[in-house]
């Protein structure tokens, strides 16, 4: 019995012993599970913080998503519009197409056109050169033939006037029946390369009546005449008569009161066809030109 107690107290202490291992197994692992508790809570709150980072930028990207979606929705309603846009182009460009095609056979046909005017007017212009070459050619040949009439006019006027000087001469400035010298389309070199030609000229003693004749009668006929007589360039050609009056007297077939009041102002005398005859029409101007303008 008292080994079976013994024993027993074995058992005991040994059952003793291994529930305090168990036990000190215990707190060890329960100092163990409270550090892996204590560290899973850390991490948790780590993890914690992780998962509302990450809820945050998920919510971030979930607005950048929303927002993608809509550039996305845009762009496609911009590819929609573009899309339209592009059909409409290639509509208009077919139909450009189209009119180019048409514009390009036009222009065959305007190019061809153009050559046969090309070729019109080519053909008219050498017809038209021909036209310009005659017609200059028979401009020249009326020019000498018109050349011709007025120097048969000239000479024909002349002729008509001449006739009447020597008569005039005497009824009013007192000329001679015998002249010292007359002489009609007189012409009298001054100068080498300075040659004139004189429609009339009387001399008596101390007189020389200097006749200019003219078919058409204009300005510049009655300037230049009244010029050269004012200047007494006469003398120049005739220097024997130097010394002499000079009796000027510018004549035409007919004259206007306006050109007879002109050459009475200058101290020309103005002859022309009279009721019967070629008469003196200003007898009353003064021979001396001393006070002539």
């Amino acid at each position: 019995m008292a080994k079976t107690v013994g024993q027993r107290v074995d058992r005991l202490e040994e059952a003793l012993m291994k529930l305090a291992y168990a036990q000190f197994n215990n707190e060890m692992g329960l100092k163990e599970l409270r550090e892996e508790n204590l560290k899973f809570q850390r991490e948790m709150v780590v993890f914690k913080d992780e998962m509302r980072a990450f809820k945050n930028e998920m919510l971030d990207f979930k607005d950048e998503m929303r927002a993608f979606k809509n550039e996305m929705t845009e762009f496609k309603n911009e590819m929609l519009d573009f899309k339209d846009e592009m059909r409409a182009f290639k509509n208009e460009m077919a139909g450009f197409k189209n009119e180019m095609l048409d514009f390009k056979n036009g222009t065959v046909e305007f190019r061809n056109e153009m050559l046969d005017f090309k070729n019109e007017m080519a053909e008219f212009k050498r017809k038209v050169d021909e036209d310009i070459a005659e017609m200059k050619r028979e401009r020249r040949e009326m020019n000498l033939q018109w050349g011709a009439i007025a120097n048969k006019l000239g000479t024909i006027v002349e002729d008509i006037i001449y006739p009447s000087c020597r008569r005039i001469a005497r009824e009013h400035f007192g000329a001679p029946d015998e002249l010292e010298f007359e002489g009609q389309r007189i012409r009298r070199p001054r100068k080498r390369g300075d040659r004139r030609e004189f429609d009339g000229i009387l001399v008596w003693e101390g007189h020389v009546m200097l006749l200019e004749a003219k078919a058409t009668v204009r300005p510049e006929y009655l300037e230049a005449f009244d010029r050269f007589v004012r200047e007494e360039a006469f003398f120049r050609y005739f220097p024997e008569y130097a010394g002499r009056r000079l009796i000027p007297i510018f004549s035409s077939l007919s004259l206007t009161e306006d050109e007879v009041a002109w050459l009475t102002e200058r101290r020309l005398y103005a002859v022309a066809m009279g009721e019967e005859a070629m008469a003196l029409l200003n007898p009353d101007c003064p021979l001396d030109r001393a006070d002539a303008r």
